[in-house]
């Protein structure tokens, strides 16, 4: 049965901010004018009012914000959310605003890679300032050993292809929405897996197998972690399976039994043509009557033509010089 999580709905608030060189000029405009105003009135009230607006000036200063391409900005406004700026530019928000923040565990950055332009980089990267990344990154997941449906201990590992659908929500309604990533993740694949056979069962029915259906049980990994971290504001766009083999406890026993049963399909293939061989040849033989044989004679004839094309090495002919018989 799945976990369910509930969160705080926080409705995202796309801010359209002024641009960042308008306000920028206007702030060098009054810094620059304050010693020119110092100059002319000296001391007094113009004075005053001028050394107010410059120390305003210069707090606006952090208001201007740069976003790079696929990244976002989320802002709040004295612990409330204020919105968040998802276009790339130079723009110029309240200069009171803080971007938020989000928190970095040890654990998310020891398992977390993310992979843009080929590059791997540490899941610190993106949190570590204050934007977030909205780039599709790459999560590994480690190698972990779980049963499957019969009870047989199976090592796999899978690759999640992700990215953050909505920066507001990856913020406020996770700690961390790498760690929760990472979390959902092997509980999503535990679950997957234990619901399926490594391989096809002994009574011959055609269900999935983790090994003969890898992409149909990918399939099923992605839509069930989609729905563990839609509300993280995460998207899942792909899961692999990197990994999938018995557990080196019965690595060595489930080998012998594969090479088992590939023998004794053989075994019937081969058993098979030898049967339908030696029938022509003895049709042919009686419609040609090349040579009359009574039934004593076939079955000694089958039992030496069978034993010549099942055998596993070949057979010594030994010439009759004498008799027929």
């Amino acid at each position: 049965m799945n976990e369910q999580t509930t969160f705080k709905t926080i409705e995202e608030k796309v801010l359209n901010p002024i641009s960042g060189w308008i306000a920028l000029i206007a702030i060098l405009a009054v810094i620059i004018a304050f010693p020119f105003i110092t100059i002319i009135t000296g001391t007094g009230l113009l004075f005053v009012f001028s050394l107010i607006l410059t120390i305003f000036a210069l707090i606006c200063l952090g208001g201007l914000k740069i976003i790079n391409p696929n990244e976002a900005l989320v802002l709040t406004l004295f612990g409330k959310y204020y919105g968040t700026i998802k276009k790339e530019g130079f723009f110029f928000v309240n200069p009171f605003s803080a971007g938020y923040n989000p928190t970095v565990s040890q654990h998310a950055a020891t398992k977390c890679k993310s992979k843009e332009k080929g590059e791997t980089a540490p899941a610190t990267k993106a949190s570590a300032s204050k934007k977030i990344s909205t780039k599709t990154m790459t999560f590994t997941n480690e190698k972990q050993k779980v049963n499957d449906i019969l009870g047989n201990p199976i090592v796999i590992g899978a690759i999640v292809i992700w990215r953050v659908k909505d920066p507001t929500r990856a913020v406020f309604n996770v700690d961390d929405y790498n760690e929760f990533l990472s979390t959902q993740c092997d509980s999503t694949i535990r679950n997957i897996t234990r619901l399926y056979p490594y391989d096809i069962l002994d009574d011959g029915s055609e269900e999935l197998t983790l090994r003969g259906s890898s992409i149909e049980i990918a399939n099923s990994m992605k839509n069930e972690l989609q729905s563990r971290v839609a509300d993280a504001g995460l998207e899942v766009q792909e899961v692999r399976i990197t990994h999938l083999a018995y557990s080196d406890e019965i690595a060595a026993a489930m080998l012998q039994r594969q090479q088992a049963v590939a023998i004794i399909a053989a075994r019937q293939k081969i058993v098979e043509g030898a049967v339908g061989m030696v029938k022509m040849a003895i049709d042919q033989l009686s419609e040609d009557d090349v040579v009359v044989l009574d039934e004593e004679r076939k079955a000694a004839m089958v039992s030496n033509l069978l034993v010549v094309l099942c055998g596993d090495k070949a057979a010594q002919p030994i010439v009759n010089s004498g008799s027929l018989y």
